[in-house]
């Protein structure tokens, strides 16, 4: 009996973001790709997708060269280069317009990338048809995705009857994205069997993580019912949040009398050494070593490896900012254990009342950023519910795609308390085409739009990160917060005394004046000094305040136009935003009144408590 060959694909962009915050520069990933191609064994690379381009804008990086040199050296060895697409929100986390989305494709393709993995966190069949449109448009393969998760909802039935539905629209591939590595080996056994009885030589490729302990098992099965690609990682990045390492899944399987590749075991050490060398220069400043290891915590709130790595770092800061605030009302202070332990617990209380979203990009980081609002606000005595930010509720209310679920009475009540109404519409009418606006404002800044319009695809995708791309600041903020790190590094604590409190640096020929915060030292509520940047003017009025901690934008996209000193404002207007753990969060007037002082720019970081406007009665 002939062999059942199965195929490896290493999910470089993964490893980084299910390990920490940022991922590597390009002439790191330029370099690395030789010894990738060299250990022979590997058929596709995930080399792009999610957040792995948005972080290059947030270190001052271009994404589009990064995308465009890191794809060569693979597609001229013969291996498929692939991504991670979020269907109707592109390469972010809130919703994309459709002319934006069909952009995204012709660009993508142009650049390289042979592979389009497009997924729906509520596996709303209506957000992924028009990307596998737009992929076969642009001459890619679209590899559509079941996000698989644990409930009663969430039956081996329900996965293969959106497995035909997809395959009748016309995609290429089915990928059975097991982002948080809770699939039940024997459900997805059944799953895998299910679509190759429906049509037998569909490509199904298994994603998993490998943090709750379950995913050799699945690989193992679902291998043995028709899957033909498996994800794998590559040490120091592999287990943990991470996936399973191509070196015990190629063994398993070889075991197994599965025909794989064999590996080149000079070039695996050599691109484990790289990847150490990646870490020591200043990615490991990003990676909490909790990421590193496996947990079977994580079961029960079903969160997935992708999100952990931004997870920890957030768990880090709120648990500053809730600690400061516990010290000043003479309560004893939580460890990050405590608050770990505290946010899943949450997040399985809430999971069935938000209607049982999948746990993925955006709405694992929505349901996970509620719970811990939910933690944070009840552990300072206020009400679970208390803050709930705008994409959360588009979520809840249905405008971002048909949840799985019903929607809990409790929160049902509190839509209809604040006027809000649940809509069960097609979600891409409700985001209309916006890249004659952007192309319109590139022109006024002087800006190219770039080869392909990459460049106008990635202001459109991406507008304010962009911005702070462009003007330097980025890259500035990104640098001093290294310097930060690196310094608490080396003093072995964050309240060493002969550190820094400012550092200036130059970008692109501009100076820029960058405030340091270490520990609980306060930080400074006024706008960094920049070469290029006006503090607005303090007036009389009464303070504004942060409800959290995070960056502070007057707007969130190109729809909205920013406040400023002087407007007359009503008790609920959006008056700015807080973005934090990847969501924007809305600050609202509490009364009417005229702004008289906008105290920090656009981009700042800030503190809860932090003035950050004042309004006149």
């Amino acid at each position: 009996m002939e062999q059942k060959e199965v195929k490896f694909s290493l999910v470089f962009r993964d490893m980084w973001q299910s390990a920490g915050k940022y991922v590597p520069r390009v002439d790191q990933l330029v370099k690395i790709a030789p010894a990738i191609i060299k250990m022979g064994c590997f058929d596709r690379v995930e080399t792009n997708g999610g957040g792995f381009e948005q972080v290059n804008l947030l270190f001052g990086e271009n994404p589009n060269k990064a995308v465009r040199a890191w794809t060569k050296p693979f597609r001229e060895a013969g291996i498929q280069t692939h991504m991670l697409d979020r269907a109707l929100n592109g390469l972010r986390m809130s919703p994309v317009p459709a002319d934006v989305r069909r952009l995204f494709y012709k660009v993508k393709k142009a650049q390289g990338t042979d592979i389009t993995r497009t997924f729906c966190g509520l596996n709303d069949i209506r957000n992924i048809a028009p990307s596998i449109k737009y992929a076969k448009e642009a001459g890619m393969i679209s590899q559509c995705s079941l996000c698989i998760t644990h409930s009663p909802i969430h039956t081996v039935d329900y996965y293969v009857n959106m497995a035909k539905q997809l395959i009748d629209l016309g995609c290429d591939e089915i990928c059975l994205k097991d982002m948080a590595g809770i699939g039940r080996p024997e459900t997805l056994g059944k799953i895998c069997a299910g679509i190759k009885a429906y049509k037998k030589d569909i490509i199904v490729q298994y994603h998993s993580h490998a943090g709750p302990g379950f995913n050799m098992a699945s690989i193992l099965e679902v291998c043995k019912n028709g899957c033909d690609y498996v994800d794998t990682a590559v040490a120091p990045l592999a287990w943990g949040t991470g996936h399973a390492d191509i070196l015990a899944v190629q063994a398993m399987l070889k075991d197994a009398g599965f025909k794989v590749k064999e590996i080149n075991m000079a070039a695996y050490m050599e691109v484990r050494s790289q990847i150490q060398a990646m870490m020591d220069d200043f990615l490991g400043y990003y990676c909490n070593p909790l990421n590193r290891v496996n947990n079977s915590l994580l079961i029960a709130p079903g969160l997935p490896g992708g999100m952990m790595g931004s997870l920890m770092s957030d768990l880090e800061t709120n648990l500053e900012s809730l600690n400061k605030w516990k010290t000043k009302h003479g309560e004893p202070e939580l460890t990050e254990d405590d608050l770990l332990v505290k946010l899943f617990e949450e997040v399985a209380y809430i999971w069935a009342k938000v209607g049982y979203p999948c746990l993925v990009t955006p709405f694992s980081q929505y349901v996970k950023n509620l719970a811990l609002m939910n933690v944070l606000q009840m552990e300072k005595g206020k009400p679970r519910w208390s803050m709930i930010a705008d994409d959360i509720w588009d979520m809840i209310l249905g405008k971002a795609g048909r949840l799985p679920g019903e929607v809990a009475p409790e929160i049902k009540k509190m839509a209809e308390e604040q006027g809000r109404k649940f809509s069960d519409t097609d979600p891409q009418a409700n985001y209309p085409d916006e890249l004659d606006k952007y192309r319109k404002m590139m022109t006024e800044k002087g800006w190219e739009t770039g080869e392909d319009d990459e460049e106008l695809f990635e202001y459109a995708m991406h507008p304010s990160q962009y911005e702070a791309y462009k003007s330097g600041a980025a890259k500035a903020n990104f640098e001093a917060d290294l310097e930060k790190r690196k310094a608490e590094a080396h003093n072995g604590t964050a309240h060493a005394t002969a550190q820094p409190t400012t550092v200036t640096l130059t970008v692109n020929g501009q100076r820029y004046k960058v405030d340091i915060a270490y520990g609980e030292q306060p930080a400074n509520n006024a706008a960094p000094a920049t070469a290029n940047t006006i503090t607005a003017p303090t007036g009389e009025g009464t303070d504004i305040t942060a409800p959290l901690e995070g960056k502070f934008y007057l707007i969130k996209n190109a729809q909205e136009t920013p406040k400023k000193v002087g407007d007359t404002v009503k008790a609920g207007d959006t008056i700015a935003y807080i973005e934090a753990m990847k969501t924007y969060n809305a600050i609202r007037a509490e009364f009417d009144g005229t702004i008289t002082a906008i105290c920090v720019n656009s981009g700042d970081s800030v503190e809860e408590d932090d003035v950050i406007m004042k309004i006149a009665k």
